[in-house]
């Protein structure tokens, strides 16, 4: 009788082993990075069964088909909670596409360029903050792609959200109550602008700023009740601090200070989305605790080939709940290995969420899904990005010289009302707003209290 040495269940063992043992190294039959480093293919790292979706499943289910109902329980465990009762309860599908070998697919080009030459020139200080070997702040990419704890994890979530030193995000948004009618329809523009940790050519960090860690902005233009509802966000570099925040609403006409650490309410009516929910890490991190690794193994992510470029306005066709119209149309692919982590907000004592749950991509350590749970412990709300390339047949963005990533689209689902947010990263949005990455002159434009003040009026 013949052996195998990698027989399908050896992936599970092995994901099962490091986990009890506190081990982070990623990959199976060989280490990750080192791969990455040389080549940017992940094959040798993996067996056949966590590279596609019908070594997984044993053929049933094969590249190009849809995840439904009648065949989700073949996926069950590659999926949260709430996508799973998505698909088997709620009319959503999924189509399954191939798994990225080429992570270079996955960043920003100057992103992975810094990631691979800083690698090992991050360590977390004595109060838990991100610094280089020789104290200094952050100086681009991910510091921790081989992240041994938790906590160096998700630190590579909170250093740098979208992976380019600056983003304009021009969003289209829909929400879905619990009926199935739209409910309500925005246009909001959000703007990040990273002031250390930028991998461009000017340098790792905006001279005079080395103290803050990003400026943020979201303002609205559309429709006329909310037009000009604007906030700003001031990320200090210590994550021990709260952003300071300041917002414009059209009813005072002044811009105004806001209790920093209110994250956890909706950004206008009817909304699922908070502060709290950018990027499962929309709040500083050390604000957050009790970080623990709870799983690691294959998992079904929107990576890849979810760009819709030859759709106008960059949107996409919808689907499911009970008027067909609460999900968007949605690839995901058989994502080898992703790490759970699990967290504690700590620093908010009214807080209404007891823990989240996120599922990281080891691929470029970036979040897949994330699911709240409410003060009983009982699953609220899931935040489901979606991500891609930016290109599609002979349609290309750029995000400087090469092909922009980014995300592209987004689930907010408040499993407990049944309300759904759902948003694209759209092409324009109205007020002539374009989406864009890498662009000069944003913070005098978007990211100023006096910004605010214009935007708003």
């Amino acid at each position: 009788m013949h052996i195998r040495k990698f027989d399908f269940d050896y992936s599970r063992r092995n994901f099962m082993e490091k986990t009890a043992k506190g081990i982070l190294t990623a990959g199976v039959l060989t280490p990750l990075w080192p791969l990455i480093a040389h080549s940017a293919d992940i094959t040798k790292a993996y067996p056949d069964e966590l590279l596609s979706i019908e070594g997984y499943t044993k053929g049933k289910i094969k590249t190009g088909d849809l995840i439904t109902a009648d065949n989700v329980e073949l996926v069950k465990n590659l999926l949260d909670p709430v996508a799973y009762r998505q698909v088997k309860e709620m009319g959503r599908r999924i189509r399954i596409v191939a798994s990225t070998r080429d992570v270079t697919r996955m960043y920003p080009h100057e992103y992975l360029e810094a990631t691979l030459r800083n690698k090992g020139k991050a360590k977390l200080d004595q109060d838990g903050n991100v610094v280089t070997t020789d104290g200094k702040p952050w100086i681009g990419g991910n510091p921790f792609p081989e992240g041994t704890s938790a906590n160096e994890v998700f630190a590579n979530l909170t250093l740098c959200w979208g992976r380019h030193d600056n983003s304009v995000y021009a969003v289209r948004d829909w929400e879905i109550g619990p009926d199935g009618d739209v409910s309500y329809q925005y246009d909001f523009v959000w703007v990040e602008e990273n002031t250390v940790a930028r991998v461009g050519a000017g340098g790792p960090y905006l001279k005079g700023l080395e103290d803050k860690l990003r400026f943020q902005s979201v303002f609205f233009t559309s429709p006329a009740d909310v037009k000009g509802t604007s906030y700003l966000n001031t990320w200090h570099y210590d994550q021990r601090k709260f952003p300071d925040l300041v917002g414009y609403l059209p009813a005072f006409k002044r811009v105004r200070k806001f209790p920093t650490n209110q994250r956890f309410e909706p950004l206008v009516a009817g909304m699922a989305l908070y502060l709290s929910d950018a990027w499962a890490a929309g709040d500083p991190m050390l604000t957050w605790g009790n970080y623990k690794i709870v799983g690691r193994g294959p998992f079904l992510g929107a990576v890849s080939e979810n760009w819709y470029g030859d759709h106008a306005n960059w949107e996409r066709p919808v689907h499911g709940g009970p008027k067909g119209q609460t999900f968007f149309e949605t690839q995901m692919e058989l994502c080898p290995e992703v790490i759970v982590v699990e967290a504690e907000p700590v620093g908010y004592s009214r807080a209404p969420v007891s823990k989240k749950r996120v599922w990281i991509d080891v691929r470029n350590m970036m979040y897949v899904a994330y699911v709240t749970y409410d003060r009983r412990g009982e699953i609220w709300k899931q935040f489901e990005p979606q991500y891609s390339l930016y290109e599609k047949g002979g349609a290309r963005v750029l995000d400087g010289k090469n092909t922009a990533w980014s995300w592209t689209g987004v689930h907010c689902h408040d499993i407990q009302s049944n309300r759904m947010t759902r948003f694209v990263q759209a092409k324009t949005v109205a007020g002539g707003v374009s989406s864009g990455y890498n662009q000069a002159g944003l913070y005098e434009k978007y990211l100023t209290e006096q910004a605010m003040q214009r935007l708003g009026t």
